[in-house]
């Protein structure tokens, strides 16, 4: 698939701001099941510093500075990417999750050891018990790694609702878990602190999915918003995909932007605004198949 992805933000400020400085995670990354062919960012007003750099997880940064007083900001990225289905092993194949957990914590392996760092809690991931009571029924002993994450992944389609007014970017594990209500972003991090707490390693991963519109109707432009999911690692294969959002594996519909520890490593913007008053935020996300 060929995919031409449009993300938009915008700020409307209720006085000038004097300075605006933002780090953004806007363009997506190159993976065995993905290239990227075009990738351009535009910032209006024009910054009058920016920068590109590779963070620590290998994700593409751009930090940005505007020092002159604006009333508006604007930020758009567009790229254009090739994905293809990701090759993923028969989940009933995979070593037993105890083993998984024993190898990582060895970490004789350089990929092991890289992946370690994915078991622990992060800012937004806490290994909680209240996680380790909503897990343990995926990971009875000797299930295969990839089968107990499926499962999960099922459990929490099944089980929570998703609701865009139940949540916000404040919102933490534990509540999701309670409430059982939220967004793609809350059940990834609750599949996430799931899997760590056994010492499993899962990263957060955020990006785009193509939305399909129900049968005769008509794509709205623009109507596509940011998406995350989740990644675990099966020793001797890599890293697989899962959705607890949709419930599948990822495929050629998703556009991987970053990875992290948790939502707080690749939040899309962020940043500090100097003045400004009260500002009023607009985000536009356009996912538009080419081919």
């Amino acid at each position: 698939m060929i995919y031409r992805v449009t993300h938009t933000t915008g700020y409307k400020y209720s006085a000038p701001a004097s300075l605006s400085q933002n780090e953004l995670f806007l363009s997506p990354r190159r993976t065995p099941s993905q290239e990227v062919l075009e990738s351009q960012l535009r910032i209006d007003p024009q910054p009058q510093h920016i920068h590109k750099r590779t963070d620590y997880f290998g994700n593409t940064a751009h930090v940005f500075m505007v020092q002159n007083p604006h009333n508006e900001l604007a930020i758009t990225a567009t790229n254009l990417v090739k994905t293809s289905t990701p090759v993923t092993p028969e989940p009933g194949s995979t070593m037993p999750w105890e083993d998984v957990v024993k190898r990582l914590a060895e970490h004789k392996e350089s990929l092991d050891l890289e992946a370690q760092q994915f078991t622990f809690a992060s800012p937004l991931v806490p290994l909680l018990p209240a996680s380790f009571k909503y897990v343990a029924p995926s990971f009875t002993p000797g299930t295969p790694v990839l089968t107990g994450a499926i499962d999960l992944i099922q459990r929490i389609y099944t089980e929570f609702t998703y609701d865009k007014l139940a949540s916000n970017v404040e919102t933490t594990v534990e509540q999701a878990l309670i409430n059982r209500k939220g967004v793609c972003q809350d059940f990834a991090l609750v599949a996430i602190s799931c899997l760590r707490v056994l010492g499993l390693a899962a990263r957060y991963v955020s990006g785009y999915l193509e939305t399909i519109p129900p049968p005769g109707k008509q794509k709205l432009v623009g109507a596509d918003a940011s998406h995350a999911w989740i990644s675990i690692f099966l020793p001797d294969f890599g890293w697989v995909d899962l959705d607890p959002t949709n419930n599948h594996l990822a495929n050629e519909t998703y556009v991987t932007v970053a990875w992290g520890r948790d939502y707080s490593d690749v939040s899309p913007v962020k940043g500090v605004v100097m003045g400004g008053g009260t500002h009023n935020l607009s985000v536009t996300v356009d996912v538009s198949r080419q081919s």
